[in-house]
């Protein structure tokens, strides 16, 4: 097949390390020309994924409707709040027999959409049954060293989770399918609230009874905020929920958890946000589930009390009492 990824970040060159393995032609993306002069001179991506070599047959590219055209499968790893404006780029093409696979994780903050629901929007000539969400706990620095991960591909229909799962799967990368596209995309964006109130949980010099109250209550938000926004409940019982939970809670590749880890130490947001180098998506997702919890009048007492210690200067020691002082109630 012919592939193109969109985004070099970490996850997009490692995805596309992926598809080599399966002698795919890739071709990686890069928004600016000096990432894929540099990307192309030492096939390498050290800003992003330092030590990993990118083989010589991998194609670089800045000219994203070149890239993108007469593409059998398209990958989007672009971060979320960003997937609109680069997706208008191409959004006059004739894309209707590509198979487009997303694996930015998070909730539009100005339409609330989720990720198929802004390729709908912006893509012109996309079909629905062409779209695909590949989820599940897998950190890239992992991936790209080949350690065996599992992960999971939702789409409308399941001749296009097949083919994304034929695409992708190699000895030490699992792909499963599933039909509940809904919950696969809404698992991998809601867990990383979470995971950053688990970071807050550490920074805060809490410990592992916490960390485990804040998952497993955790987990219950994610599916209560799924299943009312369309999705099956069980999906968040398998890789893109509580799967993804896990690892995204409990690793030190973390984006998510070390910015919560940090703020829960007393740092502002904006001065940890500055020195990351890779955006951790959960901080935008925050703001939009917020904004879900007071449409749909839902309660998720922990994604409130994450936007409350994020957004509202509320102090972490406080918002981690405050979840334990609620009124007592039946689990």
């Amino acid at each position: 097949m012919k592939i193109t990824v969109l985004g070099a970040g970490s996850w997009g060159t490692t995805l596309a390390l992926v598809l080599l393995q399966n002698d795919h032609e890739v071709t990686l993306w890069a928004y600016t020309r000096e990432q894929t002069d540099l990307l192309r001179e030492r096939h390498e991506n050290p800003e992003f994924l330092p030590g990993i070599p990118l083989p010589l047959n991998l194609k670089f590219s800045n000219d994203i409707e070149m890239a993108s055209a007469g593409r059998d499968m398209i990958v989007t790893a672009v971060p979320a709040q960003y997937l609109r404006s680069v997706l208008q780029m191409i959004s006059h093409l004739d894309l209707k027999h590509t198979v487009i696979c997303n694996v930015a994780k998070g909730i539009e903050n100005s339409t609330l959409m989720t990720m198929s629901e802004v390729l709908l929007d912006v893509l012109q000539y996309e079909r629905k049954e062409n779209l695909a969400i590949l989820s599940g706990p897998s950190h890239a620095e992992e991936v790209s060293r080949q350690i065996p991960t599992a992960v999971v591909a939702g789409a409308f229909k399941p001749k296009t989770s097949k083919i994304v799962q034929d695409a992708f799967m190699t000895k030490y990368f699992r792909v499963y399918i599933n039909d509940d596209i809904r919950g696969v995309e809404l698992g991998g964006a809601l867990k990383n609230v979470i995971a950053i109130a688990a970071g807050i949980s550490d920074g805060a010099g809490f410990g592992d009874n916490t960390k485990a109250a804040i998952m497993t209550r955790g987990i219950y938000e994610i599916t209560r905020l799924g299943v009312k926004l369309g999705a099956q409940p069980r999906t968040f019982a398998g890789l893109s929920g509580v799967g993804d939970l896990i690892v995204t809670c409990m690793s030190h590749h973390s984006r998510n958890r070390y910015l919560g880890e940090q703020v829960g130490k007393g740092r502002r947001l904006d001065d940890v946000l500055k020195e990351m180098v890779m955006v951790a998506e959960g901080v935008a997702t925050a703001r939009s589930v917020r904004e879900l919890e007071k449409k749909y009048d839902i309660d998720l007492p922990i994604m409130t009390e994450v936007h409350q210690v994020l957004f509202e200067n509320k102090d972490p020691q406080v918002a981690t009492f405050d979840l334990l002082t609620r009124d007592s109630k039946g689990e």
